[in-house]
């Protein structure tokens, strides 16, 4: 690994799934608060927010750079529509922004790697946190399908 690996594209990469993961989590927040009325589901899903937000600024990387270096109007991937806008209800929503953020979190923690053992692991706590949370979500939703 040369010594300057820390380039455009990679602050390219972690900015797309910092963002990503965030948005996604944001997502997930908002429908165990307002969907499924669920106090300790939102605290949960909000604390892993925080924590991701925490373990980032950890990282030995110019936070500013991040930003400098993004190139949303020449981003190759933004034009790229899978099943991005189609959605069926909310449980759809849900499960797209759970996988998002896992996804990014992955990667997220690859590349921390290069930087800080360390923080690589701290992600890997938060990701398989998510997968916890995600298990917990799918339980309460069980739940209520069984009350009507």
């Amino acid at each position: 690994m040369p010594k300057n690996f820390k380039t455009k594209v990679f602050y390219r990469i972690l900015d797309a799934n910092i963002n990503r993961a965030k948005e996604g989590l944001r997502v997930c927040e908002e429908f165990a608060r307002f969907i499924l009325n669920d106090y300790r589901l939102t605290a949960n899903l909000k604390n892993i927010r925080h924590r991701l937000k925490e373990t980032l600024n950890r990282l030995p990387i110019e936070k500013f750079r991040l930003i400098e270096e993004r190139d949303s109007r020449r981003d190759v991937g933004k034009g790229i529509q899978g099943k991005e806008l189609q959605r069926k209800g909310y449980l759809d929503i849900l499960m797209a922004n759970l996988g998002r953020t896992k996804e990014s979190i992955r990667v997220m923690e690859e590349f921390a790697k290069l930087l800080s053992q360390r923080e690589a692991l701290n992600l890997k706590k938060i990701r398989y946190a998510v997968y916890e949370i995600e298990k917990k979500i799918i339980k309460k939703i069980k739940a209520l399908r069984n009350l009507k």
